[in-house]
This record gives structure tokens, sequence and C-alpha cells, in this order.
């Protein structure tokens, strides 16, 4: 079973993680049968261990980490493949996959321009 994890950072305000949980239910939307959750650094519930933990009492074997990042700060480039690679140590048996921030994909920077390119002509 594979699983995708939706990594973000987190935020002292509920409504902060409303994107990335709508990001998650469009998922399912489109493959009601795929297996996604979202999880965050810090602040936010639930964490990547927690959530890891979950997924690995369901059968996932194969979870891809989606940094839900627009930049490649120190959180996407430090922290996350630390705890990553702990958490490939506490689970062996499980495949673990990180995938670069969203932010580095060219479909997203298309996206954000196309987004942003009316708001210059006003």
């Amino acid at each position: 079973m594979q699983a995708t994890i939706l990594f973000g950072h987190g935020s002292r305000d509920p409504v902060w993680r409303v994107p990335i949980d709508t990001v998650a239910q469009r998922m399912l939307t489109i493959d009601p049968q795929c297996c996604v959750r979202c999880a965050f650094l810090e602040i936010t519930a639930p964490d990547l261990a927690s959530t890891t933990a979950e997924l690995v009492t369901l059968g996932v074997v194969s979870i891809t980490i989606v940094p839900m990042f627009l930049g490649v700060g120190r959180h996407a480039r430090e922290d996350l493949p630390v705890l990553v690679s702990e958490l490939q140590c506490n689970y062996p048996q499980v495949s673990f996959l990180l995938n670069p921030s969203v932010g580095e994909d060219a479909r997203v920077v298309e996206l954000l321009a196309q987004i942003a390119l009316p708001s210059v002509n006003l």
C-alpha cells in the first residue's frame, strides 16, 4: 500500500492549514482510492512522525512526502531530510520518497505567474 503525506510548516492560525487540507481533499476527489494525509513541522498537528506511525499501522509500505513549500528554505533543505532519515531508521520496512518542494515544480511556477499576471495590468 502506498500513501502520500502533504507536509507543511504549521501555524497557530487554524485557517492557515485549509489550503493543504483542500489539496488532500482534491486528491481524494480525483482518486478516491488514494491514501493521503497532511502533516506539519511545528505548531500544527499532526506531525510527520505521528502521521507516519498511523500509516504504518494501516499497512502502508511506501510513503511519498510532498513538501508544500513555495521556497526552498532551511526547513525544506535541512530539517525535512533529517526527519525523513529518522523515519527510515524507525521504519526500515517502509520506502520513503522525499519529493522536491512544490514551488520547484515548473507547473506551479507557471500557474502562479498566470495568477499574478493580470494584477500587473491594473
